[in-house]
């Protein structure tokens, strides 16, 4: 089933960042969930504008963040700084310029977010990524996300590669199989080759690629890691009774508040969630339930050893 090199699979979660009731970033809890996932065997992003509610954090939280990621794991699991879509490619080197002093393993590089649903050329975007690429050292990975409502073409990204030799891997987070196998056989040889999500897991890894990207990590770090774990023992039977699990965890999750469900979830098991920062809010008690019935049918506290 799987084609891609055993020793390079991987799985990072996207980290969220609990924050007090008042709305403060709630430090000793967000220590207590990142050595959680580092015990697990997870790699780590922090800051994400999704998971992370990065949009809602000031520069000076963002590099509070980014230097408390760096205390707790670095050394210990890989620790890559995510931030958000920027606007102008001063933003973007801005972020890898605070993520580089941090210290951190690495940072992604995010599609351009031009605004009001307007979409750049290829030409625009090379030259966003070329300025953003040619004004920093730090180890990169590019991203093109559907966030944006658009991809980034696949001729475009591959001559980025070729260009720029700190790029050191590729986040795909759109839904065309044809398009990330034209990029996992480009490039798979050369880089680590990620999707946004568990439900793409099966198929990144059999046509070459190195992993997944998810935000279910935040309560299921081992289950996470146990996915590839299985990939890399070349155990079939196990790899799907564990994606299984996984995705029956992403669908409750996604299904009934994302982030604010998870954050809700971790705080019931006596774990670090904290709150969700305004304009989001506390999930519903309803989508709560919803969510819980499932994390106990699916056996998730004997599998994280809560």
């Amino acid at each position: 089933m799987m084609k891609a090199d055993a020793s390079r699979l991987q799985t990072f979660t996207i980290s969220i960042t609990p924050f007090t009731e008042e709305g403060a970033i709630d430090e000793p809890a967000l220590r207590r969930h990142l050595r959680k996932l580092g015990d697990a065997g997870v790699g780590v992003y922090v800051g994400g504008g999704g998971s992370g509610e990065g949009y809602t954090l000031s520069t000076d939280e963002t590099g509070r963040l980014l230097t408390i990621a760096v205390e707790e794991l670095k050394g210990k699991a890989p620790i890559r700084a995510m931030g958000v879509e920027p606007r102008t490619a001063r933003q973007m080197i801005a972020f890898l310029d605070m993520a580089q002093g941090a210290g951190v393993d690495a940072a992604q590089v995010y599609s351009l977010d031009v605004g009001h649903g307007h979409v750049p050329t290829p030409r625009e975007l090379d030259a966003y990524f070329s300025e953003v690429l040619t004004n920093t050292a730090i180890p990169a990975v590019l991203s093109t996300h559907q966030s944006v409502g658009y991809v980034i073409p696949a001729p475009v990204i591959i001559d980025l590669f070729a260009k720029y030799p700190h790029l050191i891997g590729l986040n795909v987070s759109h839904q065309d199989p044809g398009y990330l196998r034209t990029l996992v056989d480009a490039l798979g040889d050369r880089i680590d080759i990620c999707v946004g999500g568990p439900h793409q897991a099966p198929l990144v890894l059999a046509l070459g690629g190195q992993g997944y990207l998810s935000s279910e990590g935040n309560i299921a770090p081992r289950l996470c890691a146990s996915v590839i774990a299985a990939a890399q023992a070349g155990d079939n039977a196990a790899f799907l009774e564990r994606w299984g699990k996984l995705m029956r965890l992403f669908m409750a999750l996604y299904g009934n508040g994302g982030i604010r469900v998870t954050k809700a979830l971790l705080n019931h098991f006596g774990l670090a969630g904290g709150y969700p920062r305004a304009p989001r809010l506390p999930v519903e008690p309803d989508a709560f339930a919803k969510a819980l019935a499932v994390v106990e049918e699916v056996g998730l506290a004997e599998i994280e050893g809560w």
